[in-house]
């Protein structure tokens, strides 16, 4: 297949190394991991850029390259800060659609789906794949709704993100998949708690710190810290830092792991409807136990009472900590490997991406290329193009 995949337009991939931003790192892995499968893989992005694929800047440079700069664009009142990011990721999206709509693509892979889906409809021959990242709510489903055209699919990353979107065009369920070549079980853990993560109010560092205060231990608080969220910060987690509480900041990957591999248990008092939890495989394939809230996708990764405990509230978390000695720290790394690699991820997409490019083009020849296909069908879109770009030919959205 030949492959365009974008993230963003104005924040280059890997992204700094100050700054948290888990659909970039998905997005690296799987463009790596179909390039090295065979297929032709073009990354866009901003300079600076880099991957082991093919990589296009559409001469965009990026936004920011440290939070600092983040923090400063995103907390203007300036409207116009917005609408920056919005027309820098149209105008890259539309070059990608423009090319695969000519037949050098023969799939488009988003990993936001604002970044093209009002550009979308007017694309028809071209199969477009959305890898769902967020929480999908009642504004964004009817957005979508809004702008859908046959083109589009839809990948979530967790069964339970389909719990409010039931009825968008889903390819499948693929799960995030980590590099188990960088975490390594460790069975010799030490009397600690750890937090990993934004520190934000939705992942619940507040009940992280209240847990470990309650249960009589050390807590280390390892994420990023926004501008935004310092107010948070200041009222839930600054007064509360002694040699018990600390706060170690965003750490590098190989110090993180280290952290992972002699936590008693990672907390994950998540307080949003998170669409994975990138946290909890990578702690369980260090063997460490999770202890989470039972939002979200937790359920689907977490195996409760084998790879760490669901809870429904602080209190149930204390008592979980009590007894998280239990949890065999090598079926925590066994279940990661049998679910959440990056291997099994890519085969995923591979199979998924294949689908649909079979699917939308009536090939029947997943994996070659269709631009030849799509150049002999083009006369028979081309009424379906005038109804598309009908205003009544779009979905209501639902009330």
């Amino acid at each position: 297949m030949k492959i365009a995949m974008m993230v963003r337009s104005f924040l280059e991939t890997p992204v700094p190394n100050d700054i948290a931003y888990s659909p970039a790192t998905v997005a690296k892995v799987v463009a790596e991991g179909l390039h090295a499968a065979g297929h032709e893989v073009t990354f866009f992005g901003p300079e600076g850029t880099s991957l082991a694929t093919h990589v296009e800047t559409c001469s965009m440079r990026p936004f920011f390259s440290t939070m600092s700069d983040f923090d400063a664009m995103v907390s203007a009142t300036d409207l116009f800060t917005d609408y920056r990011f919005s027309l820098a990721d149209s105008a890259m999206a539309g070059n990608i659609l423009d090319r695969a709509q000519a037949g050098e693509f023969d799939i488009v892979v988003f990993n936001h789906f604002e970044s093209a889906l009002a550009l979308a409809p007017r694309y028809p021959t071209v199969p477009i794949a959305y890898i769902l990242h967020d929480f999908m709510d009642g504004p964004r489903v009817e957005t979508i709704n809004q702008h859908s055209s046959p083109n589009q699919y839809f990948i979530s990353i967790s069964n339970n993100q389909r719990r409010d979107a039931p009825d968008l065009q889903y390819a499948a369920t693929v799960y995030n998949g980590i590099d188990t070549n960088l975490f390594t079980l460790s069975e010799e853990p030490e009397d600690y708690l750890l937090f990993s993560g934004r520190i934000t109010p939705n992942k619940g560092v507040k009940e992280a710190v209240q847990a470990a205060i309650q249960s009589n231990h050390r807590l280390l608080i390892a994420g990023n810290l926004s501008k935004q969220d310092m107010w948070y910060f200041d009222e839930h987690v600054k007064p509360y830092l002694d040699d018990k509480i600390l706060f170690l900041s965003m750490l590098g990957r190989e110090q993180l792991v280290k952290y992972y591999q002699k936590a008693k248990a990672v907390l994950m008092p998540t307080q949003w409807e998170e669409p994975f939890g990138l946290t909890a495989a990578e702690a369980n394939a260090c063997g460490t136990p999770v202890i989470a809230f039972k939002r979200g996708a937790v359920p689907e990764v977490v195996e409760d009472g084998k790879t760490g405990f669901i809870v429904d509230n602080s209190a149930e978390m204390v008592e979980a900590i009590a007894k998280v000695d239990l949890i065999d720290r090598r079926a925590c790394n066994k279940r990661v490997f049998e679910n959440f690699t990056k291997e099994i991820m890519v085969e995923n997409y591979i199979q998924v991406l294949q689908k649909i490019v079979a699917q939308h083009t009536g090939s029947g020849m997943p994996g070659v290329s269709t631009s030849s296909t799509r150049a002999q069908n083009y006369a028979k879109s081309i009424t379906r193009i005038s109804k598309l770009l009908r205003k009544d030919s779009f979905r209501s959205p639902k009330k």
